[in-house]
């Protein structure tokens, strides 16, 4: 522990702080604000209540309003600090509020109403997360359901998504035959056509071959990227192409070559592709929604689009599954991060 808090407070400045250290601190401190506090917020807020989602000015924790049951009174009356006339604090409950005038009463002497102006009395306030907000979608509202679907469409999509971009790449990137270089620039350019714009042709090929409204017509028309292709094989180029001759002089076959050698090599590169694989297909929105019509196929994602209504808008549940929804992204990223080092810094060979 001191070591750490002798590497945080190291400075240039040898008697006192220099001004690049100052500007340093700034830097680092202001940076980590704007990456992290939007996803810190998004976690608060997602354990609050409608009407705490509501306030103004807004509160970074989770708070809300203390109440208590008062004899005589069928619901449990919130409670609030009132200074009296006589300059005494008293915790009253409040009955109603006409206007700006609150009446109110002693919970433990509820016979007498007293007539509080509302700029006079402060809520008894606690922090209180509203864990209801991620129960009630995931047990009352399929959104289990939704999550076992994207769950689904992400890690199968991600497996055939690395598989049939590697065995592309490795052809292109071993392999010398007419016309590679042309194949890969028409890769390349595909690049450059937007999604809506296929999604017409998209919807008629799936429909004609009867994947219409099933989770493997979200799945097979995004798997083969050229992004992945161009990666890959980007990096297949740096493994030696001696390694290849070697293996075929001890007669090993063109697939074990693949299996055995290539894509160990290519591990790194691999976890850069799964990363992006996992973050496209988890968050993908447009064509889940064009594809799929009923509702227990829905993704996630088209799920979360169900609690915004044209008059009203759950935010309170929608905050929670999109909590939900960062989770997988975020573990994925945490476990292979590594792999994007190694894949930056590593030549492919080992």
């Amino acid at each position: 522990m001191s070591r750490i808090v002798q590497f945080l407070t190291r400075r240039r400045g040898v008697a006192g702080w220099h001004w690049t250290d100052i500007v340093t601190w700034v830097w680092l401190v202001g940076g980590l604000l704007i990456m992290f506090g939007p996803a810190v917020w998004l976690v608060f807020s997602s354990f609050k209540s409608p009407a705490a989602l509501a306030e103004f000015p807004p509160t970074i924790l989770p708070m809300a309003t203390q109440s208590v049951a008062v004899d005589g009174y069928d619901k449990p009356l919130e409670l609030y600090r009132v200074k009296t006339d006589d300059g005494e604090t008293r915790v009253l409950a409040q009955i109603r509020r006409v206007g700006i005038i609150a009446q109110m009463v002693d919970p433990e002497n509820p016979g007498e109403v007293y007539k509080i102006n509302i700029k006079e009395r402060a809520p008894v306030r606690t922090v209180e997360f509203a864990t209801e907000n991620y129960a009630e979608p995931l047990e009352k509202n399929d959104f289990s359901l939704y999550l076992r679907n994207s769950v689904f469409v992400t890690v199968t999509a991600t497996l055939i998504t690395l598989l049939t971009n590697s065995m592309a790449a490795f052809a292109l990137s071993k392999y010398e035959f007419r016309g590679r270089e042309g194949v890969m620039l028409l890769i390349v350019a595909t690049l450059m056509v937007p999604l809506p714009v296929l999604l017409v042709p998209l919807y008629s090929v799936v429909s004609a071959v009867g994947l219409f409204d099933t989770l493997w017509g979200v799945i097979l028309p995004t798997v083969a990227t050229p992004t992945g292709v161009f990666l890959l094989r980007q990096y297949m180029l740096t493994i030696p192409d001696e390694l290849l001759d070697a293996a075929r002089m001890d007669n090993a076959t063109e697939w074990q070559i693949y299996w055995r050698i290539i894509l160990p090599l290519a591990a790194p590169a691999l976890a850069v592709l799964a990363i992006f694989s996992v973050v496209w297909r988890w968050n993908d929105f447009l064509w889940p929604l064009v594809v799929l019509s009923r509702k227990e196929n829905y993704t996630l994602q088209v799920g979360l689009s169900t609690y915004a209504g044209q008059l009203n808008v759950q935010w309170h549940f929608i905050l929670a599954m999109t909590v939900v929804t960062m989770i997988p992204v975020v573990l994925v990223f945490v476990f292979l991060q590594r792999y994007i080092t190694t894949g930056i810094a590593g030549s492919g060979l080992k």
